[in-house]
């Protein structure tokens, strides 16, 4: 399981730092873009691949609770 959460750590702080780059940089080298799109579509990938079976195993252990109409 520490994988799947190094593998999640290690793909979300990567989205970070490809938003930081793109956020503050005025120019981006175009050679640059492609390969850094790439990257930050597969670490989202994951991060959320992750969070939906997060969630899936936090429902199935909760007894979908937080799905019951309150009424």
């Amino acid at each position: 399981m520490s994988d799947n959460i190094e593998s999640y750590q290690k793909n979300y702080q990567a989205l970070q730092q490809i938003a930081q780059k793109l956020s503050q940089a005025d120019d981006i080298d175009i050679d640059e873009l492609v390969p850094m799109v790439d990257e930050a579509t597969k670490a989202y990938q994951i991060c959320q691949s992750r969070i939906e079976a997060v969630e899936k195993a936090l429902n199935q252990r909760l007894g979908h609770e937080g799905e019951k109409d309150p009424e």
